[in-house]
């Protein structure tokens, strides 16, 4: 179970990550849309999972790898948003969250016609 600083510090982590990749990496991203769905960190706040949600027109992997190859700078921008609140900037690892491609493919299901 999470405690209420872990939960208020993924909250903390989410906004900024989010604001740091819709602002600062256009030249990482290029033309993909990167939304940032959850954040879960360790009790000892030494590492974040970031899940990202990528809507790109070419491919969603080659985003994702750009991202995952440039961690140290995007933890080095995060360090300088929550210096003030964090004594530690936890280490980062990035995931694709396909949860939106699961519910579409649920709904697709759920749409098919009957009588087959």
């Amino acid at each position: 179970m999470e405690s209420k600083r872990q939960q208020r510090i993924q909250k903390l982590l989410q906004q900024d990550l989010g604001i740091i990749f819709q602002q600062e990496l256009t030249m990482v991203i290029h033309n993909a849309m990167v939304t940032v769905t959850k954040v879960n960190i360790t009790p000892d706040l030494g590492l974040a999972k970031v899940y990202l949600s990528i809507f790109a027109s070419n491919g969603k992997e080659e985003v994702l790898k750009g991202i995952q190859k440039h961690t140290s700078e995007i933890r080095f921008k995060l360090g300088n948003r929550i210096r003030h609140q964090l004594r530690q900037v936890p280490e980062l690892h990035f995931y694709e969250d396909d949860s939106l491609d699961y519910i579409e493919r649920i709904d697709n299901l759920l749409n098919e016609d009957p009588s087959i």
